[in-house]
């Protein structure tokens, strides 16, 4: 049977896929040729000179013993002087904390001298209150704050919220972040003191610190001073007066309010509460330098 001549079928070689990093070929390059090749041609190109291993002449030989002799030389010179001067260091660490330590004790005795000083200023103006004020002599000493004092009132105690960290080990506070968050500020101690006088207080003390009309409520960094002595909270205000009255008219005050609301805002806690009998002391010293009586004229 006869029929058209069947031609081959043409078969062609399918081309490669091409690397997915054809594009890459410099990185390939790098990646596949590294720096070992050229360390590989420097060795052996050294090998053949007879430059590698220890050096061969006598010279070369002496240079190298010398070297290594001086940098030991260095090592043990280093070493001797450094045990020579920690003995030298460690006692001039000890003298200098000795020396810290009695500033700090001298320090500690001058305060406690200031302060019984301070003290027996203080009674010896109450006695010339009292010799010289004649009826009017108790009353002098319990506006002016130089006596002790008792009787009904409330005792007020405000404090940082939960969550603050606060000084504690009877020392005042000393961590950084004074801002309107969870503490109780000077500002805020002295709306409250303002507000007790207000109210009808007739003496106040906080931490046992008797107020007078010479008394400062400020701020040192974290601290809370009154007279220039550090407070640690909580912070005890005792006030003498008309109990129950003297409590209500606070709450009801606009300094109360302002309290209220940092209870409520910030969580600053507080608690008020009527006593039949609060106790005060006497304010360290009065001392007036620029006020003077007023002297009747024409009276001999």
């Amino acid at each position: 049977m006869c029929g058209m001549p069947q031609q081959p079928p043409v078969r062609s070689t399918p081309a490669r896929p091409a690397r997915p990093d054809a594009s890459m070929s410099l990185i390939t390059n790098v990646m596949d040729h590294s720096l070992d090749d050229g360390y590989a041609e420097a060795a052996a190109r050294k090998r053949s000179e007879g430059t590698v291993g220890l050096p061969r002449t006598l010279r070369a030989k002496l240079g190298l013993a010398a070297g290594l002799v001086l940098a030991a030389c260095v090592v043990t010179v280093g070493a001797a002087q450094a045990r020579v001067a920690a003995p030298v260091v460690a006692r001039e660490r000890e003298e200098l904390i000795d020396r810290i330590d009695e500033e700090t004790a001298a320090a500690d005795r001058l305060e406690k001298n200031v302060d019984e000083l301070r003290e027996e200023v203080g009674a010896r103006q109450r006695e010339a209150l009292r010799d010289s004020g004649g009826d009017r002599s108790t009353l002098l000493g319990i506006l002016s704050g130089a006596t002790p004092v008792h009787g009904p009132g409330v005792r007020l105690v405000v404090d940082d919220a939960e969550d603050t960290a606060s000084g504690g080990d009877g020392d005042a506070r000393s961590s950084s972040g004074f801002a309107d968050t969870g503490r109780v500020r000077d500002r805020d101690l002295q709306r409250v003191v303002n507000g007790l006088w207000e109210s009808g207080a007739e003496a106040v003390s906080i931490n046992g610190r008797r107020l007078t009309a010479l008394s400062a409520i400020r701020a040192a960094g974290d601290a809370i001073l009154v007279d220039n002595k550090p407070l640690v909270p909580p912070y005890t205000v005792l006030a003498v007066g008309d109990g129950q009255e003297l409590g209500d008219r606070f709450q009801d005050s606009a300094d109360g309010v302002y309290l209220h609301v940092l209870q409520e805002n910030y969580g600053i806690r507080t608690a008020l509460s009527v006593e039949d009998d609060v106790r005060l002391p006497a304010a360290p010293s009065v001392t007036v330098r620029t006020a003077q009586p007023i002297t009747e004229k024409g009276t001999s």
